[in-house]
């Protein structure tokens, strides 16, 4: 049994009610459909997976979700608000943070600063506050960079605070990206294939922290990810899309087994 399995086993799962619903999403692109009648639903504090081979249309989903694609058909509910037009500020506004498959950092821009961006939309004086530096806008940053500090510990990235993202490895890379979502407090954390390109280790340092995040502030997450290992091992439920249609959804172990999802991997079934 490994760490991670481990501490799966000994810990209490509890999820709560529906946080997000997708009903019946349809995404086209001109004539190639990304995505048909998608519908399935994640519950607050869980550990939610989206797989799938390569062009399943999983990015789409989560593009959906936080409001960079608009869907032709279907809607979105996220605590209770149903939309199908959501705006990717909106989105965030509401509690809705991402990661993406291909880091999207500053590069020029040292860790720390990386991170501030993240609470942009909690701070509440204007550009020329913060220029002049004074007063409230004082306060405010000391008191973002107070919250931001915090999730450095958190994530165990003290030593590298001053670093310029760029000169840092990849791994560490998509640690900062995790960590600048997390600076937004968000109630539902959107990762997209946060262990691509990780070695072992890498990954088992990821997966940890996915699974404290999930502990430690209640975070809903949904990710997307291709190493299916780390998806049994971290996930409560995994929804299967194949070709823009769900195939399964259920456990990781009722998935595991299921022969639609089997035939999907081993192309069998085209």
């Amino acid at each position: 049994m490994t760490a991670v399995q481990f501490r799966l086993h000994v810990r209490a799962r509890t999820t709560g009610e529906v946080i997000l619903t997708v009903e019946d999403v349809s995404l086209a692109f001109g004539g190639v459909k990304a995505l048909t009648e998608v519908s399935f639903d994640v519950r607050r504090q869980e550990i939610r997976a989206i797989i799938g081979p390569n062009g399943a249309g999983k990015s789409s989903m989560l593009n959906v979700i936080n409001g960079v694609y608009h869907p032709q058909q279907g809607s979105i509910t996220f605590k209770g608000i149903a939309r199908r037009d959501v705006d990717s500020h909106d989105a965030a506004r509401r509690g809705i943070a991402r990661t993406f498959q291909n880091i999207a950092l500053f590069k020029g821009m040292s860790v720390l600063d990386n991170i501030m961006t993240g609470r942009n939309l909690k701070m509440r004086c204007n550009f020329l506050q913060h220029a002049l530096w004074i007063g409230p806008a004082r306060r405010e940053e000391i008191g973002q960079r107070r919250k931001v500090e915090e999730i450095i510990d958190f994530l165990e990235i003290q030593h590298i605070r001053k670093t310029p993202v760029g000169r840092l490895p990849y791994g560490l890379q998509k640690r900062v990206e995790l960590a600048r979502a997390l600076a937004a407090e968000p109630e539902l954390l959107l990762l997209d294939e946060p262990m691509a390109g990780m070695n072992v280790e890498e990954k088992q340092d990821m997966c940890r922290f996915v699974l404290d995040v999930n502990d430690h502030f209640g975070t809903t997450i949904v990710l997307i990810e291709h190493d299916m290992g780390v998806v049994m091992d971290i996930s409560d439920r995994v929804v299967v899309l194949d070709y823009g249609r769900k195939i399964a959804d259920g456990t990781p172990d009722e998935v595991r087994g299921d022969q639609k999802v089997i035939d999907a991997y081993l192309g069998v079934a085209h």
